[in-house]
C-alpha cells in the first residue's frame, strides 16, 4: 500500500483542487477546475504503467472517496446541487475505471498509445456523463441548474443549443489538449521510475 501512496495523494490533491477551482470561471466557457482535473488521468495512467491496473483502480477509488467527501462539504455550504454532485461522482468513477481498462488493453503498443488513447476515451465519457447528469433538461430540475439550459450559440458562434452543451464542449476540448501535453510528463515520470527500478 505504501508504494501506492504517492499516487493516492496526487489523485486526492487533484480532486480537492478541482472541486475548489471549479468555482472560478475563465471566460465564458471554462473554469480553473477544467485545467486541474484532467491531470487525474495522468495519475491513473502512471499508476497503471508502473504498478498495473489493480493499483490504478485503488487510486481511482481513493480519488472517488475524496470526491464524495468534497461534494458533501460543498452541498453543506450550498456550493453545489445534488445533480451536480451525482454527475461529478458518476463521471469520475466511470471515466477513470474506463481509462484503466483501455490503458490495460493498449499497454503493449507504443509508449504513447495507451496513455493518449485511454485518456481520450475516458475524458469523452467523463464530459458526456457529467454535463448530461448535472444539467440536461431531460432529467428532473435540481436547485440552480436551470440556467444551464439557456439557448445560446455553440461556443458563441455555432448552432443554438443549451448552454451546458457549450460548457461541455469547451471542457472536452481542454481535456484533449491537456491529454496531448500530459504525454511529456508521463514519459518523464515513467523513465524516472524505470531508472530507479534498474538501480535497485
Amino acid at each position: 500500500m505504501n508504494r501506492f501512496l504517492p499516487g493516492i495523494l496526487a489523485m486526492a490533491a487533484i480532486v480537492v483542487a478541482s472541486n475548489i477551482l471549479v468555482q472560478f470561471p475563465i471566460g465564458n466557457w471554462l473554469t480553473w477546475g477544467a485545467l486541474s482535473y484532467p491531470f487525474a488521468f495522468l495519475v491513473t495512467d502512471v499508476m497503471n504503467r508502473v504498478y498495473g491496473a489493480a493499483a490504478a483502480r485503488r487510486v481511482v477509488l481513493a480519488g472517488f472517496a475524496v470526491g464524495v467527501i468534497c461534494s458533501l462539504i460543498a452541498a453543506g455550504l450550498d456550493k453545489t446541487t445534488l445533480r451536480i454532485a451525482i454527475g461529478s461522482g458518476s463521471a469520475f468513477l466511470c471515466a477513470q475505471m474506463l481509462d484503466v481498462a483501455v490503458f490495460d488493453a493498449l499497454r503493449n503498443r507504443r509508449w504513447w498509445v495507451a496513455p493518449l488513447g485511454s485518456t481520450l476515451v475516458g475524458s469523452a465519457v467523463d464530459t458526456s456523463l457529467f454535463f448530461f447528469i448535472a444539467f440536461a433538461a431531460t432529467l428532473p430540475a435540481d436547485g440552480n441548474t436551470g440556467w444551464a439550459n439557456e439557448m445560446v450559440p455553440l461556443l458563441g458562434t455555432g448552432a443554438v443549443l443549451p448552454l451546458w452543451v457549450s460548457l461541455g464542449m469547451a471542457d472536452w476540448l481542454m481535456k484533449i489538449g491537456l491529454a496531448i501535453l500530459a504525454l511529456v510528463p508521463f514519459r518523464i515520470i515513467i523513465r524516472n521510475f524505470l531508472r530507479v527500478y534498474q538501480e535497485n
